[in-house]
């Protein structure tokens, strides 16, 4: 099966210039094998329609992610699990509104409204996700002082979940990244992804973005940037 750069190298300038990224990609079916890991990031009600940090469209994530999951032996969820006042609400920094940004020891932090606190049914998963065979679900973002986007490390850069030690130790070497939201969750696990050495995806249409002051067209640059693949659910095979 012919990989992305094998295919550029047999594309002339003229036909490559013609085509997106995600055509070159759906040329040849992307099959998940048992080193390959599906990351379903944050598909949380509080996020969801009526949630109290509701992602446009975010409900439209889940019957894809459905469907994709099937093709995957191996599957990981994630939680948004935070404390009553957490640092990253804009409910406990006097004077300022949700979207605003201060400045914390780790670095630049947008405040959000409250959400998915622990325990509350906003920190549920969505009950129409039905991935039964998932093997682990990583909650992040309960320490008081420090925010956790990424689904391998916290705002910090330093304070480890433990996702990668245990994808490594399951031989994955290439993870499918899906939920959300698109230029927060999704594109930092992408990230840290890629810097724990996986080969990474990013299932565009299995993913929703919140879209702050430019944050999605900077997330999906920054993402291109390291290597991260963008494909679509079409590219992925079906499972049996």
């Amino acid at each position: 099966m012919l990989d992305r750069r094998q295919i550029l190298a047999m594309l002339g300038t003229t036909a490559l210039a013609s085509l997106a990224p995600s055509a070159l990609l759906a040329a040849t079916s992307i099959k998940p094998d048992d080193a390959s890991a599906l990351l379903v990031i944050d598909v949380q009600n509080c996020f969801l329609p009526g949630g109290s940090l509701a992602v446009k469209e975010g409900e439209q994530v889940v019957p894809v992610i459905n469907k994709i999951s099937k093709a995957f032996a191996n599957v990981v969820m994630t939680q948004d699990w935070h404390t009553p006042g957490h640092v990253s609400f804009a409910s406990v920094h006097s004077g300022k509104k949700p979207f605003e940004t201060v400045d914390l020891p780790y670095g630049k932090q947008v405040l959000w409204p409250d959400h998915c606190v622990q325990g509350t049914d906003g920190a549920a998963l969505s009950k129409d996700l039905a991935i039964p065979h998932a093997e682990l679900i990583i909650r992040k973002g309960f320490h008081k002082n420090v925010d956790s986007y990424s689904a391998f490390l916290e705002a910090d850069g330093k304070t480890s979940t433990g996702l990668a030690g245990y994808l490594k130790g399951r031989k994955i070497k290439r993870v499918f990244v899906a939920g959300l939201a698109t230029d927060f969750c999704v594109a930092w696990t992408a990230l840290d992804a890629r810097k724990a050495g996986f080969e990474v995806y990013v299932v565009e249409d299995a993913c929703r973005g919140i879209d702050t002051q430019g944050s999605l067209a900077k997330a999906w640059a920054d993402m291109a940037k390291a290597g991260v693949k963008r494909i679509q659910s079409a590219d992925i095979a079906a499972g049996a």
